[in-house]
């Protein structure tokens, strides 16, 4: 399927619009001096660690312990990125070492 020109500049539209909104929503809804809303405030503490646990459990859904190798692979590179993070509180060193660890172990070690 192939789109002409005015479609495809109205999907330009659409995403550019959408972009827009989401990017200026918050300063238009929540000015500098206005106080922020109880909700929101107490929102932005939590939705970062529920938002983390979301996203290690959709990881590690998939992990059978029942077979090799056992989710070692996983447990390895979870706790050398938690245990970096905690050393050196450093988001992207440790998702970044994280990250690579996983990938040897799953790609030369635990072949």
């Amino acid at each position: 399927m192939r789109l002409d020109t005015f479609q495809t500049l109205g999907i330009l539209a659409c995403v550019v619009a959408g972009t827009m909104l989401t990017r200026f929503l918050p300063f238009l809804l929540f000015p500098e001096n206005k106080k922020t809303p109880k909700l929101v405030a107490y929102l932005s503490t939590t939705i970062p660690a529920a938002m983390m646990g979301l996203l290690v459990v959709y990881c590690l859904k998939g992990v059978s312990v029942t077979s090799w190798p056992h989710g070692l692979p996983e447990v390895i590179a979870i706790a050398v990125t938690a245990g970096l993070h905690l050393w050196r509180k450093n988001v992207l060193l440790s998702i970044g070492v994280g990250t690579v660890l996983y990938m040897v172990l799953v790609q030369l070690v635990f072949v």
